[in-house]
């Protein structure tokens, strides 16, 4: 079970002026799968409007229904073998999405599962939460426990040119749970309209 309380906590630090995401990337799909362009870039280096437009879509799948839009899903013991899904996510991870080589290989395997029957686009959000302090008291305190490195990865159709509408499906790797990272989990989200189906085959889940 996913507690929105740590989701909720998650997207406060989602915030232009204080954003826990540092890199974003991307990849933009033709209604065939083919990738149409990529882009790779600094959270620093865009524009205020676009700090702000990228937050608001990636929170988007962290404020929803949890536990029906949002379920966490655990991931099978030895899955993590040599060549599997789960290796690299976390290779995409610990490189900060900064290895173009192992998005490539994501991007493919998107292109070859997803069939929206319409132009869609992969974001790949890379952050870090310094998870604050609480007392016993429950009040915030001074200082983090612990970072959380993670990724958040939406699927969207295409409004316009490069202008995706709201995700119809994502996930955020490795899972939020009490508070803490937990890669044996792993949050999947779906708006209902059956892309997760091909997002879960993606995953092994």
């Amino acid at each position: 079970m996913i507690n929105r309380e740590d989701m909720l906590e998650l997207t406060r630090r989602m915030t232009p002026a204080r954003s826990s995401v540092s890199r974003i990337a991307g990849a933009y799909f033709d209604e065939e799968g083919y990738v149409d362009g990529t882009f790779n870039t600094h959270f620093l280096k865009l524009s205020p409007a676009e700090k702000t437009k990228h937050l608001n879509h990636a929170k988007v799948m962290l404020l929803s229904e949890t536990n029906k839009e949002l379920k966490a899903y655990n991931i099978p013991k030895g899955s993590r073998t040599p060549g599997s899904i789960w290796q690299l996510l976390d290779g995409i991870k610990e490189s900060g999405l900064k290895n173009d080589a192992f998005l490539d290989i994501f991007y493919e395997l998107v292109g070859e599962n997803v069939r929206t029957g319409h132009p869609f686009a992969c974001f790949v959000y890379y952050g870090q939460y310094d998870i604050q302090v609480k007392g016993q008291d429950k009040e915030w305190m001074e200082g983090s426990e612990e970072v959380y490195t993670y990724l958040i990865c939406t699927l969207s159709p295409l409004e316009g040119e490069y202008e995706p509408g709201n995700p119809a499906c994502g996930f955020l790797y490795p899972a939020f749970r009490e508070r803490t990272g937990n890669d044996a989990y792993v949050n999947v989200y779906d708006n209902g309209n059956g892309v997760s189906r091909e997002l879960l085959q993606i995953l092994n889940l």
